[in-house]
């Protein structure tokens, strides 16, 4: 039986991971600045995940979810504390697109309506109700595209209120930065309008914090920046560290009813095991502070390149913009230099998504491998 094409493939095998790099089965050795699209948050494989993991795979490793699984509560108190976001209950998932998946149905269960408005460049997922609200027509098909959605340009309040008076939308949701359209962040004017204009016209307002939440931006999630409150958090990625997670944080105002939301593996006794690690060590070892401190020290290397036009982003979720079209870039980075790097709808962009305890001196690697191959 053959594999059905998804990506393109390198021809790059890895079987190990430690810290902030992979191995190969020969011993070839890769600089992870990519962390597999921003999902490796603790590093590859690291001890106290491991041990979590170990020992919860030893005691139960499933049930369903029609008992009580106390590790969810655990999970869902040192979320809360960790991330300084009160008054959410928590539903756990296993992807970013499932999540997003569940925070539209919410939306509409909550207010009776069944539109959304997206932005230009957004990317939620592939699934069906979220390829639909993701600005990319290639990857919907028919069936995806029969759903009621509006795209809007960012900062276009006045589109906003227009399409919000006619009183049919469920829910807007947006990125605080966009990841796959190119790192793009409105002002916190625009995000304080989307707040406010739901909250007057009876919709939600959805923070798609997939890939930029957990501690990516220096902050646990980016929306905390701009001191908004939205109604539905949707959260993946980073939380189980490689292991499935995922999972949206509802406002307490909306009232949960038996059945409007189910799921057989979301929150299993596996995947809070990993989530609860990874929350421990991101408070440990201080991830919130060396994202915040990097992202400083990568914008000081990044002006020793004189073809880097501009670093965007927050944290460790970077983007370096060139003047030209980086493909080849990344394959000379990739073979070459032996270093993961993620590129964007912009095709001028580098994006940098690295475990959150890379250090310094990773970074200087990366810039004397762009020094060496821009030369």
């Amino acid at each position: 039986m053959d594999l059905f094409d998804v990506y393109p493939l390198y021809d790059i095998t890895p079987v190990k991971g430690e810290g902030n790099y992979v191995f190969e089965e020969n011993g070839e050795k890769y600089l992870d600045l990519y962390g597999g699209h921003a999902v490796i948050s603790i590093g590859h494989s690291h001890p106290e995940y491991v041990k979590a993991l170990s020992e919860q795979v030893q005691k139960i490793g499933f049930y369903s979810n029609s008992v009580k699984n106390p590790l969810q509560v655990e999970l869902a108190e040192k979320l809360e504390k960790i991330s300084g976001v009160k008054d959410y209950n928590l539903f756990l998932c296993n992807s970013g697109a499932e999540a997003n998946e569940n925070a539209l149905k919410v939306a509409s269960f909550h207010t009776g309506k069944d539109r959304v408005i997206y932005f230009e460049k957004a990317f939620h997922g592939r699934t069906s109700g979220v390829v639909a609200v993701t600005d990319n027509p290639k990857i919907q098909s028919p069936f995806n595209s029969g759903h009621k959605a509006t795209k809007l340009a960012f900062e276009d309040t006045e589109s906003l209120e227009n399409e919000l008076k006619k009183g049919d939308v469920a829910a807007v949701i947006f990125e605080v930065i966009q990841g796959v359209g190119g790192l793009d962040e409105a002002s916190t004017e625009f995000y304080q309008n989307i707040t406010h204009l739901c909250e007057k016209y009876d919709a939600l307002s959805i923070a798609d914090e997939v890939q930029a939440g957990y501690g990516r931006t220096g902050e646990f999630f980016a929306f905390q920046k701009h001191n908004i409150r939205p109604d539905v958090i949707s959260m993946a990625k980073g939380m189980g560290n490689g292991f499935p997670v995922g999972g949206i944080l509802i406002d307490k105002k909306i009232e949960a009813t038996i059945g409007m939301l189910g799921t057989t593996f979301g929150g299993n006794h596996l995947a809070c095991a990993a989530g609860i690690s990874v929350l421990e060590v991101i408070q440990d070892e201080n991830l919130l502070k060396n994202a915040s401190d990097l992202f400083e020290y990568v914008k000081e290397k990044a002006d020793e390149i004189p073809q880097i036009k501009k670093v965007k982003g927050r944290g460790l979720m970077i983007g370096l913009e060139f003047d030209f079209e980086i493909a080849e870039l990344r394959k000379n980075l990739l073979f070459e230099h032996h270093i993961f790097t993620g590129a964007a709808a912009n095709k001028n962009l580098l994006r940098i998504l690295p475990p959150l305890n890379i250090q310094k001196e990773h970074f200087d690697k990366l810039f004397e491998a762009l020094k060496v191959a821009l030369n």
